[in-house]
């Protein structure tokens, strides 16, 4: 019993000391475009945060958040992929979940998709983008 409490006990507890550095998130934004691959609008952002939620969606979140948890895993696939750390199934596993999301939304025949990443320069925020995907269908 003893053995069994020391295993789950990581689990329900949590360690903060697995940040190696604290860093700017890498952001996921997608441009669509048309059949020439020319682009059809501006860059916008995959899956943005709410301005603001309520009291009682906070709450039901706390138990039962499966988009937000498909965009947590999102995010470290881009961070690999900004690392180089297995970036063919990173950017495969990104396009795989952007598809299925922005076919429901648009008609558009191809996108593709950036990482920025957002950091402050003195006063300003400044934009780095370290990685632009190839047009893909969306068919």
């Amino acid at each position: 019993m003893l053995r069994t409490v020391q295993l789950i006990l990581p689990a329900l507890i949590p360690s903060w000391n697995f940040f190696d550095v604290i860093a700017p998130s890498p952001r996921i934004e997608y441009q669509l475009l048309d059949d020439a691959s020319k682009p059809c609008g501006d860059w916008q952002a995959f899956r943005p945060r709410p301005d603001n939620i309520s009291l009682l969606t906070m709450l039901r979140r706390l138990i039962w958040n499966p988009h937000w948890n498909a965009s947590l895993f999102l995010v470290s696939c881009a961070e690999r992929l900004s690392q180089d750390i297995t970036p063919e199934h990173s950017a495969r596993e990104i396009l795989t979940r952007m598809k299925r999301d922005l076919k429901a939304e648009t008609d558009a025949p191809q996108f593709r998709f950036r990482l920025v990443f957002i950091h402050r320069e003195d006063e300003a925020l400044a934009q780095d983008i370290l990685y632009t995907s190839a047009p893909e269908p969306l068919a």
